[in-house]
């Protein structure tokens, strides 16, 4: 393909959500995990709950700076690079982007400032429902912005007139047919995700010997979430999976590699997939699996990609790769929870070193299966941007290539700087671990007594107040 300037906005676009979308889905898990901390501690009095939950918060702070700051830029691309996609669906998109600034990020604007400075200066009561009210805006802000990708993936509830998109019914609009699966699948990823981390950070610190009874909690409750959630994520994807082959049949072909709808397909799971001459090289296979994961029976049978024209296919390549990069992913996440909770379960969980040392560096899993499930799902769509609306090639903006790959070279070493000192940051944050002494208890709630060195902190905390 020519470096023109769709081809180049294209590219920018990939480029500048990638990296946005790693920070929203880790803080979403985090936004609740640190309300759940607190929670358990409003509940019981147990400092080191209170502790983690101060620790969580400052990586919490650093990554939804990082989220803000690079979704910022994504809705000034919609009008310097996109502006015929604005044109013709905005009637739709808009006010759903608008929901989720006048709902999600208002709630998490409120609140946050309290979640993160008012440890010592609110009430345990009120940080703890602040802490709570940010969760649910994370929350909201992922409904939001899924409804309006899931609209975008099939449309519905809107009609058009003279090529532009208008909205008639703004349920069917949100809960249009993918949204419930996508959005059941993201949420669950997210989480996955962030317990996944925070698995990882329990584990290494317990190798190291460090904060023995936050490591603890952390592998408990990041394991227990793993175990939990990645078989259900396993069922929710096979779910999202039909829904995709009924209403985006290419897409699903081209996750498979499945080029003849005339017979039932193979599960392919090595190959490389050539679109000119429409057949896959070097192919290892299932035989009928495919169908019997796609249609639920032996020998069914679904689209293959010689059932659409060339110009309506998705790009084969970065769709089968990406598809097989999440499910592998997937299921590495299903066998570490069940040998995890089959440990804990045993009382071995702490003490398996075989075990601790590679759930310690699992951490980016989460992200790069959500990445790769992102390419999925937008690459998939080709080459439409509103299935049946608009398509790719029709919705850029009258812009030079010069001045898209100027941006783009600008975006990609800027971007590079702030993910390289966040993650820095970040790091730094996690080698010096939850230490300090925690606020008072809540009234009336038992707790260990202060030692000697954190009573002695406290008091310094309490004097600089």
């Amino acid at each position: 393909m020519d470096l023109d300037a769709t081809f180049l906005a294209r590219i920018q676009f990939a480029f500048t959500v990638s990296f946005h979308i790693i920070f929203p889905s880790f803080t979403i898990g985090l936004a609740a995990f640190i309300a759940t901390l607190l929670v358990r501690w409003r509940m019981t009095g147990r400092e080191h709950l209170h502790r983690l939950a101060r620790f969580w918060t400052k990586i919490f702070a650093v990554s939804f700076a990082m989220g803000v700051v690079s979704g910022i830029v994504l809705s000034y691309e919609f009008g310097t690079n996109w502006s015929g996609f604005s044109r013709i669906v905005g009637n739709v998109l808009g006010p759903l982007l608008g929901y989720e600034v006048l709902t999600a990020f208002f709630l998490e604007a409120s609140f946050l400032g309290i979640m993160l400075f008012g440890w010592n200066r609110v009430s345990p009561n009120l940080h703890v429902t602040a802490a709570v009210l940010v969760a649910i805006g994370t929350s909201l802000s992922a409904f939001w912005i899924l409804a309006a990708n899931s609209w975008m993936q099939t449309p519905a509830g809107h009609e058009v007139r003279a090529g532009i998109a208008y909205p008639v019914s703004w349920f069917e609009i949100i809960f249009n047919p993918s949204f419930p699966y996508r959005f059941s699948h993201m949420f669950t990823a997210a989480y996955l995700t962030t317990s996944l981390v925070v698995a990882a950070v329990g584990a290494r610190y317990l190798l190291a010997g460090r904060f023995i009874e936050e490591s603890k909690t952390m592998l408990r409750m990041g394991i227990g979430m793993v175990a939990l959630l990645a078989p259900l994520q396993l069922v929710i994807g096979d779910m999202h999976g039909l829904n995709t082959a009924k209403h985006q049949p290419a897409k699903v072909a081209a996750m498979e590699a499945h080029w003849d709808g005339s017979k039932p397909a193979d599960l392919v799971l090595f190959a490389i997939p050539s679109e000119t001459e429409e057949k896959n090289h070097f192919e290892i296979a299932l035989p009928n699996i495919a169908s019997l994961i796609i249609t639920h029976e032996w020998e069914g049978l679904f689209k293959g990609l010689k059932d659409f024209a060339p110009e309506d296919r998705p790009p084969v390549k970065p769709v089968f790769f990406a598809f097989r990069i999440m499910v592998g992913l997937g299921l590495l996440m299903i066998a570490a929870g069940a040998i995890g909770a089959f440990l804990w379960w045993c009382g071995a969980l702490f003490h398996t070193r075989w075990f601790l040392w590679p759930l310690s560096i699992s951490w980016p899993a989460g992200f790069i299966a959500i990445l790769a499930g992102w390419w999925v799902t937008e690459t998939g769509r080709q080459p439409w941007l509103a299935t049946g609306i608009v398509r790719t090639a029709e919705a850029a903006s009258p812009v030079s290539a010069g001045a898209v790959l100027t941006t783009l070279v600008l975006f990609v070493l800027i971007y590079s700087v702030v993910f390289s000192m966040g993650i820095y940051y970040i790091n730094r944050l996690i080698e010096k671990g939850p230490a300090g002494a925690s606020v008072k208890p809540p009234e009336g709630v038992p707790s260990r007594p202060l030692s000697a060195a954190e009573e002695a902190a406290h008091e310094a905390i309490e004097g600089t107040r």
